[in-house]
């Protein structure tokens, strides 16, 4: 009889290389994030339709664009306390399928009370995939690979956000508004039965509750085929235990401003970065251009956003957070002004709105990078997790005040004025960071700075 041997499956990971196993598991929640994507915007770019056919002011949409954020923030903070106790996989797999229901029953809504109810019920699901997925995505990351692998699986959310534009603006003009929810339901069906059969779960969850050893056996040797078959024990590094509610320690240390600023500028930034992705296809609309038209250009504030992750991060990591991302919010403030201009026209409209979504949504990749900085590492997912949970109060805020603004008449420069100022508060409280966190951030920021 062979020994015991105490392993541990992320020390294993971490001297792994990459191989198909690995791969299949990025792919998979890669594809649940892009369709993640797709469902939060879709509503967006059904909008300028909407309210055409069923002959409703646009203002009547704006609790609407609120209800799916609304219930990802609670959503979100039940399922994560869920998944902590059942594990990643169930709760990845039946969220999918939860909001793929959800929004096939949104293709037979008849009236906006009926959309804003289905919206909130599946924001409920939504709000467990983007937690989960990327954990399990790192989980499963050797160290030296961690986080490119999470920036390019994170950003599927922005590219299925961007990409589901162009697809639901030729889905509309093809077969009507209702086909872009039937796509939206259908394809994550499809994701969930892949997930089912082919997902594991978190080898480190598993050893954890050291559970699971024959599972956690066959998926390791996956990975690293010196792996041994039977007789190991297989553990997990345990946390080092603190004292103190872990929200309140994100003020203890020296941190407090540090986290008020982190938390402003995700309020800010997610107030103004929903406010555009569901306002805009909506405004374009109403100056005079088709919906695929709106759409696209919509879409292109989310392909633009993705692209600005990626070229963020290359800055950051030669100049640092504070001028990269206050100059990228300062930039974006003011093209954001310009796309209320009365007589813009598409080829300018199409530019301005690039540049603010390379500043207002690839810019939230680098906050998001940026708390993991400053936090030590056992308060990193609580000082991510806090900033998030604020930043989606002004998830909202946002397309709630456009739509309230829009009912008190007020033009699109006017509108696109206003906008303009959260970017810009954004900017400057970016640009206080440099004296308030010095010396705060852990070794290892610049490679950091390119985490989603």
């Amino acid at each position: 009889m062979k020994p015991s041997v105490a392993i541990d499956p992320a020390e294993r990971i971490d001297r792994s290389r990459l191989g198909p196993f690995q791969l299949a598991i990025f792919i998979l929640c890669g594809l649940c994030l892009f369709m993640d994507g797709f469902d939060t915007q879709a509503i967006a770019y059904v909008g300028p339709t909407l309210t055409r056919e069923w002959k409703i002011p646009s203002a009547a949409l704006g609790s609407v664009f609120s209800a799916a954020p609304f219930g990802v923030l609670i959503g979100s903070l039940l399922l994560s306390m869920l998944a902590d106790k059942i594990g990643r996989r169930p709760v990845l797999i039946g969220v999918t399928l939860y909001y793929a229901a959800l929004t096939l029953f949104t293709a037979r809504a008849s009236s906006v009370n009926q959309l804003l109810a289905i919206r909130f019920i599946a924001g409920l699901g939504l709000g467990g995939i983007m937690p989960n997925a990327v954990a399990l995505v790192g989980e499963y990351s050797p160290k030296r690979a961690r986080v490119t692998v999470m920036m390019v699986v994170g950003n599927c959310f922005s590219l299925g956000a961007a990409l589901g534009g162009f697809i639901a603006a030729q889905l509309i003009q093809s077969y009507g508004w209702r086909s872009v929810f039937y796509f939206g339901g259908i394809v994550p069906l499809a994701v969930a039965a892949a997930m089912f059969f082919a997902l594991p779960e978190s080898l480190q969850f598993l050893a954890l509750r050291g559970r699971g050893e024959d599972r956690i056996s066959r998926w390791l040797r996956k990975i690293d085929s010196t792996a041994p078959a039977g007789g190991a024990v297989w553990a997990a590094g345990k946390p080092a235990r603190n004292p103190g509610v872990p929200w309140i320690r994100l003020f203890r240390q020296g941190r407090a401003a540090g986290t008020v600023m982190i938390w402003v500028i995700n309020f800010m930034n997610l107030l103004n970065l929903y406010f555009l992705t569901n306002w805009l296809p909506t405004v374009v609309a109403s100056i005079g251009y088709s919906a695929p038209v709106a759409v696209r250009v919509g879409a292109t504030l989310q392909l633009a956003g993705a692209i600005g992750a990626f070229l963020q991060g290359w800055f950051v990591h030669r100049l640092g957070f504070a001028p990269v991302l206050a100059a990228g919010f300062a930039l974006a403030s003011l093209n954001i002004a310009w796309i209320g201009h009365p007589g813009i026209s598409l080829a300018l409209l199409v530019a301005v709105v690039s540049i603010a979504g390379f500043g207002v949504v690839g810019g939230q990749s680098g906050v998001n990078a940026f708390s993991a900085i400053y936090y030590p590492t056992d308060l990193r997912s609580t000082g991510v997790g806090a900033g998030l949970g604020v930043g989606r109060v002004g998830a909202i805020v946002g397309p709630y005040v456009g739509g309230q603004l829009l009912a008190l008449h007020w033009s699109n420069q006017q509108l696109f004025l206003a906008s303009a100022a959260p970017a810009l508060i954004s900017a400057a409280v970016m640009a206080a960071t440099h004296w308030v966190t010095e010396g705060k951030t852990v070794a290892g920021a610049a490679e950091g700075a390119l985490a989603h």
